[in-house]
């Protein structure tokens, strides 16, 4: 039997954060929790349809990484994209549109759940299929890399974060992109969200090395290992990597260990996770760790954080009744944005 690793211990009390950073931070966190709350009430009430996977429990991983990135830099996601999305600036509104298959969505109604994307945030989509991203992003920072040497634009230093699940971590795609990315020391960094469960298949069941973090050692790549549930160890881990990055010393691989508190998807009844497991998780919830660390250090009241809870939720109300009056995409668009159009 496979020992169960345990998560590394990090102490944020070593880590300073100004009061700024961490209230955006956390009303980025509040806002991803209630979008995806605001779903399953949707979903579960007939408004919502197809398939759709929450986000509940992971939100250390969106903003710690995320919101230590520049608003030019890109963003990569996977079937679990509505978070990283709001993390990288897509308005509720036009998230919770694509939701509802609306003309006003980020993908203009024709995505859905699993395939937002957002030119004008270098969100570089969503996508279905288990590790059919990291390509798309190892694209995406490569043209990066070729402007800045090859063209002689010295503008061209963004960094690209690929976010997947610890399931992807044993397709071809994440080792061959793996090696190229360390090969041509592209700016990317690799962020693997090892929430134990690939579906209903246990980590430890499905992979030789369940430490996905020492699959970079092959690759001569920085790995590291960061408990997911603790933003502000997500955060200080992610501006290294950044900064590596910008600097042209190549990729990173980060494996942060986290838990979604729901099912797969929503269509998931969640039987086959032990109670005991989801209860150890659950009281490591990374929103309430970050609230605790804020009131206890001065950076923040509860008064102060109970008024963003509030201020989120009435943004999430208005982003359901703006899908809801949204207009359906026309019949005659039908073949509409299946290729590139003069802009």
């Amino acid at each position: 039997m496979v020992q169960e690793r345990t998560v590394p211990v990090f102490s944020p009390t070593a880590t300073t954060i100004s009061r700024e950073d961490g209230l955006t931070i956390y009303e980025d966190m509040v806002l991803g929790r209630s979008f995806e709350d605001k779903c399953a009430e949707m979903y579960y009430r007939g408004k919502m349809f197809g398939f759709v996977h929450l986000y509940n429990g992971q939100e250390a991983v969106s903003s710690g990484v995320i919101k230590s990135m520049r608003s030019d830099d890109f963003v990569c996601s996977t079937y679990r994209d509505h978070v990283h999305a709001l993390s990288a600036g897509v308005p509720a509104n036009q998230v919770m549109a694509e939701l509802f298959g609306k003309e006003t969505g980020c993908s203009k109604g024709r995505g859905g759940s699993m395939h937002l994307f957002s030119q004008e945030h270098n969100l570089l989509g969503g996508f279905a299929f288990v590790a059919e991203g990291i390509p798309v992003a190892a694209g995406a920072t490569y043209q990066t890399k070729y402007r800045r040497e090859v063209m002689g634009d010295e503008s061209a230093d963004q960094v690209t974060a690929c976010f997947f699940g610890d399931g992807a971590s044993n397709n071809g795609q994440f080792f061959e992109c793996l090696n190229m990315a360390a090969l041509w020391k592209l700016p990317i960094i690799f962020v693997v969200e090892n929430n134990k469960w690939a579906i209903g298949m246990a980590h430890e069941r499905a992979t030789s090395q369940p430490e996905v973090f020492k699959k970079a050692t092959v690759f001569n790549m920085a790995g590291v290992e960061v408990d997911g549930m603790d933003v502000l160890a997500v955060r200080a881990e992610a501006q290294e990597a950044i900064a590596r990055a910008r600097a042209g010393e190549g990729p990173t691989l980060i494996e942060a260990l986290t838990y979604r508190f729901r099912g797969h998807s929503l269509a998931d009844p969640d039987e086959l996770r032990p109670k005991h497991e989801k209860d150890d998780w659950f009281s490591r919830d990374p929103i309430e760790k970050l609230a605790d660390h804020l009131t206890a250090h001065n950076l923040a009241t509860a008064e102060e954080l109970k008024a963003i809870a509030q201020r989120i939720q009435a943004t999430v109300t208005e982003s359901v009744e703006f899908a809801q009056s949204s207009p359906e995409p026309k019949p005659e668009d039908l073949y509409r944005f299946v290729f590139a159009e003069d802009v």
